[in-house]
């Protein structure tokens, strides 16, 4: 299955890969719409990631380890096939291992938003990155904060305490969902460092190998407290699993990438914005989400849209300043 799976993720970026050397210029508009749909269903599989962490049965705690080592496998057989693979020092090992660990922290946090409350729930609290972003990423790297991101940060959170306040019975998800978010602003505060020394996939490689180890010595403690009903995937659970670990981590990590190559990082970071917002859709029309909630969810889900709308306004504006 894994041989049929990777051999099908290999054309599948060949198809996607093109060359625009010496192209006509119709063919390279071609090429930038290519990169662009390549973006996009990056920032898709992203927001999908939340519809399989409903769909897995299993623990939240489970479902991250067995996730973790799906991906590991195949990421460890894409980089011995390119020759990728290097050797690190312990020194470096253990530094990328707390990393590693953050990323566990959030991926934990978010799919026990899932459990504990829904996915539409979960993917709103994750719309407070940004909020804790504005407000971590000055205090550990020692810079100025930036007021206007925190007042947009604090949109969100109004319209999350909107929704929290009149659906008392998600309350344990969105705490769960909050923690999600702090873990997901600390997370790329400390990769940004990270990757001016690795590259990209190494680091991504040892990220999972060290999240696994740790994920590994506290699952035990963790799964004593919640209790889950079986550790072992079903059939089902398997086939999802899958999924998640290749299409929605490995796949969605290189087609990140190629795009990265061709178009900058600020646009990348830009069209990931609309994670929650496609996700959101997605819940809507596989779960019927929409019919859970009332008018104050929407208030609410309109603040935190407004915020996104915004932050991306303000950040295009100040693109366009610093590039004139």
């Amino acid at each position: 299955m894994f041989g049929f799976l990777y051999y099908g993720f290999i054309r599948f970026m060949n198809i996607l890969n093109f060359n625009e050397q010496k192209a006509p210029l119709s063919l390279v508009f071609r090429f930038m719409k290519k990169v662009f749909i390549q973006l996009h269903l990056a920032v898709l599989l992203a927001g999908f990631t939340a519809i399989l962490g409903r769909l897995i049965t299993l623990n939240e705690g489970l479902l991250v380890w067995w996730r973790l080592l799906i991906a590991l496998l195949v990421l460890a057989v894409l980089m011995i096939f390119k020759k990728e693979l290097k050797s690190i020092s312990r020194k470096d090992f253990l530094k990328i291992s707390g990393v590693g660990a953050i990323v566990v922290f959030h991926w934990v946090a978010f799919y026990g938003s899932i459990k504990y409350a829904n996915v539409s729930v979960a993917l709103v609290c994750f719309s407070a990155t940004g909020f804790f972003t504005a407000l971590l990423e000055p205090l550990l790297l020692r810079k100025k904060i930036d007021f206007t991101e925190v007042f947009l940060g604090l949109l969100v959170i109004a319209g999350i305490y909107i929704i929290f306040d009149f659906y008392p019975e998600f309350k344990k998800g969105i705490l769960f969902g909050i923690v999600a978010a702090v873990g997901s602003a600390i997370f790329p505060i400390f990769n940004k460092e990270l990757l001016k020394q690795f590259e990209p996939r190494v680091l991504t490689f040892y990220e999972f190998l060290g999240g696994l180890i740790m994920l590994s010595i506290l699952l035990p403690v963790y799964t004593s407290v919640t209790k889950p009903e079986y550790y072992i995937p079903t059939n089902m659970d398997f086939i999802w699993l899958v999924i998640l670990s290749v299409l929605c981590t490995v796949v969605m990590y290189h087609l990140q990438l190629l795009a990265l190559k061709k178009i900058s990082a600020f646009t990348v970071n830009l069209t990931y914005n609309l994670e929650p917002v496609y996700g959101l859709l997605m819940a809507f029309v596989f779960f019927n989400e929409n019919k859970l909630f009332h008018s104050r969810f929407y208030i609410g889900l309109s603040l935190i849209i407004l915020s996104i709308l915004l932050h991306s306004l303000f950040l295009f504006k100040e693109r366009k300043k610093a590039s004139s």
